[in-house]
């Protein structure tokens, strides 16, 4: 049995548990409050030195962590990692392009904005600059997206779970994506993907701070 540390409300972590479910592979969670300082634990420690979620924890015992190489590995040899050398790579550059360039803003944005008190330091500085280069992220998206159905070649695949992860919650984070349709678009077309299942709730303090301006 396939175990997976991780928070549900977590982009990064909802990403394997998508992919597990849309391969429908059996799992078991173990949920993990990353936010209140559960990763820093000893035990967890001693799954991923570096304390951050998901980390998946597989039948014979290895480990593994990151998010996106946690993608890759489960997806080989499966549709949602298909087509030539050059098509994988082009999925692997979008992989890359969305844990270096879009979730280190859009995912630090709706953090912040959820779990940080209204009034703090993170609040100021550091929120208009990730929603910025956050923006910047959407619109390269919204350019490729005009052209191209998926992320992934031309079928979906695993880039674009890497993708979908943090986007359709970038509303969250303040970030409005009525301002792009093609991404609006591709949302709808990977939602009503054949065992798709949503990001849970967040919880109720967390969404009355999404509410703040």
């Amino acid at each position: 049995m396939i175990t997976v540390h991780g928070m549900a409300v977590s982009g990064n972590c909802h990403k394997v548990r998508l992919l597990l479910e849309l391969l429908g592979l059996p799992y078991r969670w173990v949920e993990v409050d990353s936010a209140h300082g559960a990763t820093r634990t000893p035990a967890f420690l001693s799954l991923n030195a570096n304390g951050r979620v998901p980390v998946v924890v597989l039948a014979d015992g290895r480990v593994l962590n990151e998010s996106n190489a946690i993608l890759y590995y489960f997806a080989q040899g499966t549709p949602w990692f298909a087509g030539d050398d050059f098509g994988r790579a082009s999925t692997l550059a979008w992989m890359f392009f969305e844990q270096y360039s879009h979730e280190p803003y859009v995912a630090v944005a709706r953090f912040i904005c959820g779990w940080t008190e209204a009034g703090s330091e993170r609040r100021g500085a550091e929120l208009a600059r990730c929603r910025v280069r956050g923006h910047e992220a959407l619109a390269v998206m919204e350019r490729h997206l005009g052209g191209a159905q998926w992320f992934s070649g031309v079928h979906r695949g695993i880039a674009d779970i890497a993708l979908h992860a943090y986007t359709h919650c970038a509303g969250d984070a303040g970030f409005d994506l009525g301002r792009f349709p093609a991404i609006r678009d591709w949302l709808a077309r990977f939602e009503a993907s054949k065992g798709f299942i949503a990001m849970p709730a967040v919880p109720a303090d967390v969404a009355e701070r999404l509410r703040l301006p």
